[in-house]
């Protein structure tokens, strides 16, 4: 049966009862119930708890209470039983379970330790505030398939005709409905040979053919600026997210770096982690 299943199926408890209890004095070692004489405290309720999807923990108090302590004492009932032939799949699962909980919870740890309201203003200052302004820009463009194309294009744009009315005609991607206007962006997010004719143009310049992986351009560029750097709270979360990521990174490599590591796969074949068959029954 399924914690759902159980969460719907539970008798409920009075909300008075489980809010009232935590003003009792009650620890992570206070026992909520004993199957065949082994514990369930409330501690090992709450760390369930924590491990639920949040869906899940907006339940009801006393529906979550009610389901997590009877998902328990099912699951110790039954582990009592798996202990008496706890086989060595069995040992090696709970082992590997084991590691990767640990792990977890020490990179888990250094990720919550890394975001301090210090650490994202220093973040923000080094990638924004004391870097250099970048500069964005606003261009239009015309693609077609062949560089003769794009040639005969250019050739009469130069002649007088008109930019925007030759996109809407013979261009062939989405900008094409707007005149070929690509808006603002910076030339990170371009691909290279398109981004290295705009960054040597000057607003009014008329450049191309120009290959790129998808087709040939025509390209002008209407003006520039120099972007504004956004305000800690439109980057905070991403700020918080690199922080999280580089101290797990480095948490990581610093582990291993400091660990006796000794390899011993030399003449395993490598097809060996198909055979199941090692484990046992």
């Amino acid at each position: 049966m399924s914690l759902v299943t159980r969460f719907l199926g539970a008798t409920a408890l009075s909300l008075t009862l489980a809010q009232g209890a935590v003003a009792e004095g009650l620890t992570a070692d206070s026992v909520m119930a004993t199957v065949n004489g082994t514990e369930i405290t409330l501690g090992h309720m709450i760390a369930v708890r924590d491990s639920l999807p949040a869906e899940y923990q907006q339940l009801p108090d006393d529906i979550l209470f009610n389901g997590i302590l009877d998902q328990l004492i099912q699951q110790t009932a039954l582990a009592e039983i798996g202990a008496v032939d706890l086989t060595k799949r069995d040992e090696i699962a709970m082992e590997v379970d084991r590691r990767a909980y640990l792990a977890g919870a020490v990179l888990d740890r250094t990720a919550t330790a890394a975001v301090t309201e210090e650490s994202i203003k220093d973040a923000y200052n080094t990638r924004f505030a004391d870097a250099e302004p970048s500069r964005e820009y606003n261009a239009a463009h015309i693609i077609v398939a062949t560089e003769e194309e794009a040639a005969a294009i250019k050739a009469e744009i130069e002649d007088g005709a008109d930019f925007a009315t030759l996109a809407r005609e013979k261009s062939t991607d989405g900008a094409a409905a707007n005149g070929g206007d690509l808006g603002w962006f910076g030339l990170d997010v371009m691909v290279k040979p398109f981004g290295d004719a705009v960054a040597a143009m000057q607003p009014g310049d008329i450049a191309g053919p120009v290959q790129t992986e998808y087709g040939w351009h025509v390209v002008k560029l209407i003006e520039t600026r120099l972007a504004e750097a956004p305000t800690i709270e439109d980057v905070r979360m991403e700020l918080e997210g690199d922080l999280r990521q580089n101290a797990v990174e480095s948490r990581v490599t610093e582990a291993v770096d400091q660990a006796k590591v000794e390899r011993n796969v030399e003449g395993v074949d490598p097809a060996v982690l198909k055979d199941s068959t090692i484990l046992g029954d």
